[in-house]
């Protein structure tokens, strides 16, 4: 539901800032400045979708399985799950990374609008589609050039061709490993590419220092991949006299996650950035870029968006949607909170 509010925005952003207007009040949401929070079951939105109607978002969590946003009175509700046979008493509600395999654990997600597909990366099963009626997922690829896969992460679909991209962001480790491959600095991520016509996974890149998102051109001649331990975006051709090759489009002030391009052709990148001083902490920020890689816009979500870590900005709507391993609840940043969910 959208509730428009003919007030001036100082009117509006008095109201939102102290949270007294009624919306945020529902069980499904509460506000914080200009960030409004829609709570999920399970902690673990790492990435989202809208589908073709422009309804969601849809997101993975923790316990295995893909929720839709229905609107305030219904919040999130079970759309589907990677597993096959997933258990829902074994894995309904459940927090951990112990079970990616058993449960599943979708992160990079997306649809494929002309069938109405979702696909996903998911951290323990690999690359699975979900029906466009939701349900069971069915996995498409475990692994790629005779190596399983070890943390699939981000993903983006070609809506022109169908095929899929997708990074692993390291094949020595696992979701539950995470620490392991910052520590080590694991420079064994891949780019990857799945032909739905031809079945087939093809290596783009290898040799990636935590390639964690993938994101495809307006026109589709080109993809950007982030690098969360090399700190940089590059640039991978798919077209022209340039196809193949691939270049650092622009190195960062932080670590990126997911990098999702928007209605205008630009980029919007989730980046954590280390303060500096003897107890350094995490500032959590949106930065837009174009495909030249110039900085376009920086925006800082911490405090209001208190996570450890931020994975995926995306922008839908005008507003901006915040994604987290470590939080529960989806949020939501307007600049100018006009309107509301």
């Amino acid at each position: 539901m959208m509730a428009f509010l003919f007030l001036n925005k100082k009117a509006v952003w008095s109201i939102l800032c102290s949270c007294t207007f009624v919306f945020c009040l529902l069980p499904t949401a509460f506000c914080s400045g200009r960030l409004q929070k829609l709570d999920l079951p399970v902690p673990g939105p790492e990435s989202y979708a809208f589908d073709l109607a422009g309804h969601g978002p849809y997101t993975g969590v923790a316990d295995g399985r893909i929720l839709k946003y229905e609107g305030p009175i219904l919040g999130f509700v079970e759309y589907g799950y990677t597993k096959e046979n997933r258990s829902k008493q074994l894995c309904d509600n459940i927090d951990t990374t112990d079970l990616a395999k058993i449960c599943g654990r979708p992160l990079g997600i997306g649809f494929y609008y002309k069938t109405g597909e979702l696909y996903t990366a998911d951290a323990g099963l690999g690359l699975v589609v979900v029906r466009p009626e939701g349900g069971p997922g069915k996995q498409l690829a475990s692994g790629a050039e005779g190596v399983p896969f070890g943390l699939p992460d981000g993903l983006e679909v070609d809506q022109e061709t169908g095929v899929i991209y997708f990074t692993e962001a390291s094949s020595r480790y696992n979701i539950s490993q995470i620490s392991q491959i910052i520590s080590t600095r694991d420079a064994s991520g891949r780019l990857l590419k799945y032909d739905p016509q031809t079945k087939k996974v093809t290596v783009l890149l290898r040799s990636l220092a935590g390639p964690a998102g993938v994101a495809i051109s307006r026109d589709g001649s080109y993809i950007l991949v982030t690098e969360f331990l090399n700190q940089r975006v590059l640039k991978y051709w798919l077209k022209g006299t340039l196809a193949n090759t691939t270049r650092v489009l622009v190195n960062l002030s932080g670590s990126p996650d997911k990098i999702k391009r928007n209605s205008r052709g630009d980029y919007w990148i989730g980046l954590n950035v280390q303060s500096q001083g003897p107890n350094p902490t995490t500032i959590i920020q949106g930065q837009r870029i174009n495909g030249k890689g110039h900085i376009l816009e920086t925006i800082t979500f911490s405090p209001d968006f208190n996570a450890s870590v931020i994975t995926e900005v995306q922008e839908n709507k005008g507003a901006l949607y915040l994604g987290s391993l470590f939080v529960g609840y989806v949020g939501v940043y307007r600049k100018f909170p006009l309107t509301l969910i």
